[in-house]
């Protein structure tokens, strides 16, 4: 078994039950790695992609592109996450997804996960799973950003983050987690200017 696939099981094991069955069907997986440096596509806005990614080290963030070369983030990913899984229900990318930080991910062929999810629909459920905790996720944000005060806001956001990395035990010691954002991707995300951003 191989980090990519401990990592994955890992991950899908925090909501749904995998038989050994399913656990060998995923080790026979294969992956190619990719490493992100900060602000790295992993992919466009209008893709098309082959593959779908398990993040293995540091963190991405979807985003969609804004008019004038701004960026609004939608959500941020970590360890054993999926987050360009949308790619294996739709024909195009509707958003762009990009390191924050330094990230390690990588990728399985779609061709690969269809055909385990043919054998093994218990596999196709799980991975729907965690994409509809996703969209729970997205909503969550909408409410966030437009029915909270700023400071509401953030330590909602803060919370999230280390609530998801506690339960993937990705904290360090239980109580702390790195965040790589920038004052202004924070912005960004928020739907703050900087200065109101960062203000005590």
């Amino acid at each position: 078994m191989t980090e990519t696939n401990e990592v994955l099981i890992r991950k899908l094991k925090e909501h749904s039950r995998l038989s050994g069955a399913d656990v060998a069907a995923i080790n026979a997986l294969s992956f190619s790695m990719r490493a992100l440096g900060s602000n790295q596509d992993l992919v466009r806005q209008g893709d098309q992609p082959g593959v779908s990614a398990v993040v293995l080290s540091g963190m991405v963030a979807r985003y969609h592109l804004l008019p004038k070369g701004g960026r609004q983030y939608l959500s941020f990913n970590m360890a054993g996450d999926m987050p360009d899984s949308q790619a294996l229900f739709i024909d195009r990318m509707d958003h762009a997804v990009c390191a924050i930080g330094d990230a390690l991910v990588a990728c399985v062929p779609h061709k690969e996960l269809m055909a385990t999810f043919n054998l093994r629909p218990s596999i196709a459920f799980a991975i729907w799973r965690e994409t509809l905790i996703d969209a729970a996720i997205f909503r969550e944000a909408v409410t966030n950003n437009s029915a909270r005060l700023m400071p509401t806001r953030m330590a909602h956001l803060f919370c999230e983050l280390f609530y998801r990395a506690r339960a993937s035990g990705l904290t360090v010691t239980g109580t702390s987690f790195p965040i790589p954002l920038s004052r202004y991707q924070l912005g960004e995300t928020l739907g703050m200017s900087i200065a109101t951003s960062i203000a005590p």
